[in-house]
């Protein structure tokens, strides 16, 4: 039912070993389908990943770990706090390995084992070789992945766990992608890199089928991009449901990019004429730093047939936003995910988004996995420690100031907080920079601010009116 087929001169080709440019005008390939014949086909109850297998190219095995029906989560504090009636987010870290991708390795590996091969090649730059490679280890295939210089650790980790055989080759993924197609060309592997295989395209469309099971069509589906499939499948994948008359009309698609890596809004925004005239910078959402992505193109052409917008949020805004999401809905998204609740903000804030407007937030992936996060998380904690010792420590002062006091009725004063124990430790370094001293008196002893100590709350005073 399904035929690959390029979109440019409509050329058919065999659908392996997988392939994703023309031979004859050097445009991608899709697959098309008889609708027709598929349009009337009667799904399955079970709301996973193969549920919709009919809408599906053909494989015969079926590898699975679970991935797929997962939550659209209800952002209701989070809608409220961006002035939105409507606000879903769909949940992709709850697939097997922590992200979507695990819905292109459970079909790419299927359509391996169809053929009989050991051994899948993958560059990749986090998600995708942590997805193969547990599918790999799921159906006894050897997984090679070649990785940037650039990954996540996290990620890394999961490719470690699952015994992949790591590669690493180049500064971005975009090097890492190069290598990986001479491998696959030399060994005759099977090729899984994302921009290489259309099964990728087909696979992440099923998270549009679900959305529509899960609520209807929203008016806007904001997803982050890096090579541009993404997208440009989710598109597809409405386009599909529209043809095949099971909704009744499309949503704005609105795509987003890193400020530090934007080339695909550039050419959608036409600020460059090719996608390697873009992006010197970088960006810490490495979800997403693709300098020159496959799918430029086709997703800009799905942003404009949609009536939607492409649009850029800083890596501050993302981590922002990553902490919001986090705080008041639960949910910890990789960086690259939370640029689209970035994004949300700022096309809310400037009128493009109406807060009537129901919208989507594609969240493709755990913040566990993101290295740039957990590390500026546990320095976040470290900050706070420190903070919150200076705090008390000047709580001390200031209640001194006004009159000695001994060290039970500080810890009264202080809200009985802590332990008695712990505040005579603070008393004791106190004491020890000179900035109070002890004595007896009815048998107790009491503290008292020296004049050193009450120059540091003159000084503290002085700088909290800078800030």
């Amino acid at each position: 039912m399904a035929i690959l087929q390029c979109s440019n001169c409509l050329s058919v080709f065999s659908d392996f070993p997988p392939k994703h440019a023309c031979e004859k005008c050097g445009n991608l390939l899709d697959y098309t389908y008889d609708f027709e014949k598929i349009k009337d086909v009667e799904l399955p109850e079970q709301f996973t990943f193969w549920k919709f297998k009919q809408y599906l190219p053909n494989v015969q095995n079926v590898v699975s770990l679970g991935e797929g029906g997962t939550p659209l989560h209800k952002a209701e504090r989070l809608a409220k706090k961006l002035g939105l009636t409507s606000l879903y987010l769909k949940d992709e870290t709850r697939n097997p390995t922590n992200s979507f991708r695990d819905r292109c390795a459970a079909l790419m590996i299927s359509n391996a084992l169809d053929h009989n091969l050991d051994s899948v090649i993958c560059a990749s730059n986090g998600n995708m070789g942590a997805s193969m490679a547990a599918y790999c280890a799921k159906s006894g295939l050897t997984c090679h992945v070649v990785v940037p210089k650039m990954v996540d650790v996290g990620k890394l980790a999961q490719m470690m766990i699952y015994d992949a055989v790591i590669e690493e080759y180049g500064e971005t993924v975009d090097q890492s992608i190069v290598r990986a197609q001479a491998l696959a060309k030399e060994t005759g592997w099977y090729q899984a890199t994302a921009e290489f295989n259309p099964l990728t395209i087909e696979a992440e469309k099923t998270i549009t089928y679900e959305v529509v099971e899960q609520f209807e069509v929203p008016d806007c589906f904001v997803v982050s991009m890096g090579n541009g499939g993404t997208i440009y499948s989710l598109w597809k994948g409405f386009k599909d449901l529209y043809v095949l008359q099971k909704i009744q009309k499309l949503p704005k698609m609105i795509g987003v990019q890193a400020t530090g890596c934007a080339p695909i809004v550039d050419f959608f925004e036409e600020k460059t004429s090719t996608v390697s005239e873009s992006c010197a910078s970088y960006t810490h959402a490495l979800g997403i730093f693709v300098k020159e992505p496959l799918y430029c193109s086709k997703a800009t052409q799905a942003i404009k047939d949609s009536g939607g917008v492409a649009v850029t949020v800083s890596d501050s805004e993302i981590f922002a936003a990553e902490t919001e999401v986090a705080r008041l809905e639960g949910l910890f998204a990789e960086p690259s995910s939370s640029a689209t609740i970035a994004a949300l903000k700022k096309l809310v804030n400037g009128g493009v988004v109406g807060t009537d407007e129901s919208v989507v937030c594609l969240i493709t992936g755990s913040g566990l996995k993101a290295t740039d996060a957990l590390q500026a998380l546990v320095k976040k904690r470290k900050t706070a420690k420190v903070g919150s010792e200076l705090s008390t420590k000047e709580k001390i002062l200031r209640i001194l100031a006004k009159e000695d006091a001994y060290g039970y009725d500080l810890w009264k004063k202080l809200g009985k907080t802590m332990t008695r124990a712990a505040i005579y430790q603070h008393l004791n370094d106190l004491a020890s920079r000179g900035v109070l001293v002890s004595y007896q008196k009815d048998g107790r002893k009491y503290f008292r601010i020296t004049n050193r100590g009450k120059r540091v709350l003159f000084a503290l005073d002085d700088i909290k009116l800078l800030f």
